[in-house]
């Protein structure tokens, strides 16, 4: 029986490392962990590799046969490393601050080996009510009421899909049996956001059938602040041209200059128009925690949905996104949708939460342990205490900007991040434009510090964003006094090409 070519392998080929292999490799592996976060500083930032290059190193087709670890660990250093954009890096400075720490990766650790999917309570009751936990602390932190009911997804571009779904549901009641394709009287509906809102609002429209162009772009103030009189008139011009305004976005922490838009007198407009008030707060959320800036947030208890990114400034890593609504029935009225071999699973009579019910995923990751863990390790005080410190280092970064003659302010500077630019008198808007996205292409390229450059009223600037536990004033001198050698190094050239 066992010479038949179809028998069942041993069982060495079949199972898993063995418990004292699998002890070696995660102490090993520990170690890695261990020594990469503490020499990343040692690092160049950004990579010097060409597209492809990873791709060559790597083997084109599926091993046939089973590979030593050490092997694969070899590659990892060898071919994958060379590759990577150390964003944990204390000087980078652009997008939004890594949140990668210690009991967060222990957290990861957990999750992966329990392995669980988080869709029913029955699935993993665990789960689902340490994911119910932390929704709570995550609204205490930030300051909302708690009539607002959350649920974790990966990202606020996934938060924004599921609250203009909500919202579409109010509009068009029968859409989610009856569709939109075909039909003559479902009504065109608008969504409104700043200029300076995300673009996450497009893709949302987009994969809800709505259409990218029934996104109206509001005009922001000079502080970058959405207007509310110019959201007033764009839905009275759209309701006289038979459109159907329903939802507005109100940003607390734009991507580029962390501006917060005037949340209370939009949710006024809301009112008074009948329309949806999502808040993008996936940044600005964090304001929350500080008792001394919890006014940023003013006006968002009253909107119908918020999102907040604890991977963001809340110091939980990658994925880890809030949207809380006050009315969590709508979200279940469009989701909800349990198949025959689920049906046992499903709610315990009332008395357990599926989040299954309340978005498109049905296998959910374990996300909550990791979150549960940071907020546990590093307390309240503790996430104040660096949320705090981020705020006034880019207060020192703004202070050396104002006291640089050829550098300005491109915006007021906003929670923790500053845009700037080097705008020597002498020269033309262009080519303080064109100065500017070299300066960050220069500073960039040299792998010691990592910028963004953004477009301000028309005009580009240099962006950085602090949000790294690593992060320390004397990285704040050492990116700034990088930016002003570039900025010299290129004023020297031109002078001696004159």
């Amino acid at each position: 029986m066992t010479d038949r070519a179809d028998a069942t392998p041993p069982l060495s080929l079949l199972g898993d490392l063995p418990a004292d292999a699998l002890r070696r490799e995660l102490h090993r592996m520990a170690d890695w962990v261990a020594d990469y976060r503490e020499r990343i500083e040692d690092r160049a930032i950004v990579p010097t590799v060409r597209p492809g290059d990873v791709t060559a190193g790597l083997q084109q087709h599926v091993p046939e046969h089973a590979e030593p670890l050490a092997n694969v660990l070899r590659d990892l250093d060898d071919v994958v490393m060379p590759g990577i954009v150390h964003w944990g890096h204390p000087a980078f400075l652009g997008y939004f601050g890594s949140t990668s720490n210690g009991p967060a990766l222990l957290g990861e650790i957990a999750a992966a080996a329990l392995n669980v999917s988080a869709m029913t309570w029955k699935t993993s009751p665990a789960a689902t009510e340490l994911e119910t936990v932390v929704l709570q602390w995550v609204r205490e932190l930030v300051g909302l009421p708690d009539t607002f009911t959350g649920v974790v997804y990966d990202t606020a571009s996934v938060a924004v899909l599921h609250a203009l779904a909500a919202a579409r549901e109010l509009a068009l009641p029968d859409v989610r049996a009856r569709g939109l394709a075909g039909r003559r009287d479902a009504r065109v509906l608008r969504a409104y956001a700043s200029d300076q809102a995300h673009s996450s609002l497009e893709k949302a429209m987009v994969m809800l059938g709505l259409g990218e162009q029934n996104v109206v772009r509001v005009e922001s103030d000079a502080a970058f602040r959405l207007r509310p009189d110019a959201l007033r008139a764009a839905i009275a011009a759209d309701r006289a041209s038979g459109h159907h305004p329903f939802a507005v976005v109100a940003t607390v922490g734009t991507t580029s200059t962390a501006s917060v838009d005037p949340v209370r007198d939009i949710a006024d407009v809301c009112a008074e128009e009948g329309l949806w008030l999502h808040v993008d707060a996936a940044y600005g959320g964090a304001m929350g925690v500080l008792p001394e800036r919890r006014a940023l947030l003013d006006g968002v208890e009253r909107a119908d949905s918020v999102v907040v990114n604890a991977h963001k400034w809340l110091f939980v890593p990658l994925d880890f996104s809030v949207l809380y609504v006050r009315r969590p029935e709508l979200l279940r009225e469009v989701f909800a949708l349990t198949p025959e071999y689920l049906r046992g699973d499903a709610a315990m009579n009332g008395a357990a939460i599926d989040y299954m019910d309340y978005g498109v995923q049905l296998g959910r990751r374990f996300r909550a342990l990791k979150a549960w863990m940071v907020f546990r390790a590093f307390g309240r005080s503790g996430i104040e205490a660096r949320v705090r410190e981020h705020c006034r280092l880019a207060g020192v970064f703004a202070d050396c900007v104002r006291a640089e003659p050829a550098f300005e302010l491109a915006a007021p500077p906003s929670m923790s991040v500053v845009c700037f630019r080097c705008a020597p008198a002498s020269m033309s808007a262009a080519d303080v434009d064109a100065l500017n996205v070299a300066i960050v292409e220069a500073v960039n390229a040299s792998g010691e510090a990592y910028l963004t450059h953004t477009v301000l009223a028309g005009r580009a600037a240099m962006r950085v964003g602090f949000g790294n536990v690593l992060t320390t004033e004397r990285h704040v001198a050492e990116v700034w006094e990088r930016i002003r050698a570039e900025w010299r190094r290129r004023s020297n050239a031109d002078q001696g090409a004159r």
